[in-house]
């Protein structure tokens, strides 16, 4: 079981469903940006490894190739993937899949370890590794952020602040950013080490209301005017427009 889902109770189903019903509309939410506003790219070279960013489409992975895209890892469940493994496989691409559920959720801590050593693996060989989730917000950057901790040798704070300054409206709910603390402390041995035993078997507590609460406030986007992702939505959803 992965961090966060703990339990089957009404506040786990709720954002379970919840992020299903919301995925085209902020889906498409995104690509209307991408297309219109410069500043908000679909990816982002965070590391000299790694490009962190959102959900590819069919038609990014000739692109991604000639970036240079030997393997990428997607944080992303079933329905909101996009492209199969076998065109990554077609393009000579190597696919780790994680699935892990959208907003209040977090990789466990062997899939941590997986993604990482996944990408260090294709950075050895010389290879950039793709991270995604549907935003490249959140799950992704728990990934990308466990990454610098081990390799970069960054504090959590610090790889943080790194990526934001390169993607601002990275965003972290408070179970993605205990799984890089988490980490962090079994890692280095610096923090200490808080709710271990929530983060590695998860327990039978349900999602509070203060949590659901912040999972409808993520649909907001902090950079702008602060109107739900969902407001732009249309039936029609292109392919991501990245230079």
């Amino acid at each position: 079981m992965r961090i966060g889902e703990l339990g089957e109770c009404d506040g786990s189903a709720l954002v379970g469903a919840g992020a299903r019903v919301l995925f085209y509309p902020t889906l498409l939410y995104n690509v209307l940006r991408n297309r219109f506003e410069a500043e908000f790219r679909w990816w982002d070279r965070v590391d000299q490894c790694i490009l962190l960013g959102a959900v590819p489409f069919p038609s990014d992975v000739p692109r991604l190739k000639q970036l240079g895209v030997q393997g990428v890892v997607t944080l992303n469940e079933p329905y909101e993937t996009l492209v199969p493994t076998s065109l990554y496989q077609a393009h000579g691409i190597d696919h780790l899949v994680i699935p892990t559920r959208d907003y209040l959720f977090a990789p466990v801590l062997q899939d941590i370890c997986q993604a990482i050593d996944f990408i260090h693996r294709n950075a050895s060989e010389g290879g950039i590794t793709y991270v995604h989730c549907k935003a490249g917000r959140g799950r992704s950057t728990t990934i990308v952020l466990c990454y610098l901790i081990k390799y970069r040798s960054m504090s959590p704070e610090a790889a943080l602040d790194h990526v934001r300054s390169i993607r601002p409206r990275v965003l972290l709910a408070p179970s993605q950013w205990q799984a890089v603390s988490v980490f962090s402390t079994l890692t280095t041995g610096r923090l200490p080490i808080r709710n271990m035993g929530r983060f590695l078997e998860a327990g039978d507590d349900c999602i509070t209301n203060t949590e659901i609460d912040d999972y409808y406030s993520m649909e907001l986007d902090y950079e702008d005017s602060g109107l739900p992702l969902c407001q732009e939505a249309c039936c029609v959803l292109g392919s991501s427009s990245q230079p």
